[in-house]
């Protein structure tokens, strides 16, 4: 059986986490605590031997990925891939809108609320069903466009891999809620990593937001 683990680091804190605002496909510069995030999950993963390593096309993930793999003792920056098909989930009409006020429009208190009130696929809709352009990505698009993504990324690999992958809060979450039955209603911490292991196509996870402990 082929296996391949994934890590998917949440990138650091950026300017517009910090303004607790909406930010899926619109991008902001990573803040001083944002780099120390990315370089904290560097120092975490220092000594695991990446065979190869991605980030999605914002400059947030790969400014991320860059500061990972800086320290990495298999991979250096130079060798980080860019993987479109794994941005962050299109907020559409609510991109840079204060994150309280869209789960307000939507029916809960919060965006955290929104999530565990509606669950995350749910919330997903909801984006599409009220954005007035039809701009943001309901489930169904979500996941026709991350998981072949994340399976490119699978099929690229020998059996065996360790793959980094620099990629976003709630695409995170919602691939933790896919493949298992953690609760994803908190947030994702900015430079949290998280592990999937994929065998012949079969995507388990290993843990999720891990900030603090011992990663293997």
């Amino acid at each position: 059986m082929a296996t391949v683990e994934l890590y998917l680091v949440r990138h650091g804190q950026t300017f517009l986490n910090k303004y607790h605002r909406m930010q899926g496909w619109s991008d902001a510069p990573l803040t001083t605590k944002g780099l120390q995030d990315a370089d904290l999950a560097g120092e975490r993963l220092a000594k695991i031997p990446f065979a190869a390593a991605y980030a999605s096309d914002t400059s947030r993930a790969q400014t991320t990925a860059k500061h990972i793999l800086a320290v990495n003792q298999a991979l250096t920056p130079a060798d980080l891939q860019t993987a479109p098909a794994l941005r962050e989930e299109n907020f559409g009409f609510f991109e840079g809108l204060d994150s309280s006020f869209a789960a307000h429009v939507l029916g809960a208190d919060s965006y955290n609320a929104l999530i565990r009130d509606f669950s995350i696929e749910t919330s997903h809709d909801l984006f599409k069903e009220h954005d007035p352009y039809h701009d943001a990505e309901d489930d169904a698009e979500f996941w026709a466009r991350v998981q072949p993504g994340l399976d490119a990324v699978v099929t690229a690999a020998n059996d065996g891999d360790k793959v980094l992958i620099a990629t976003h809060g709630t695409t995170i979450r919602s691939i933790v809620s896919k493949f298992s039955d953690i609760d994803v209603s908190g947030s994702a911490h900015n430079g949290s990593v998280t592990k999937l292991t994929v065998t012949d196509g079969r995507y388990t996870v290993d843990y999720f937001n891990n900030i603090k402990g011992r990663l293997k």
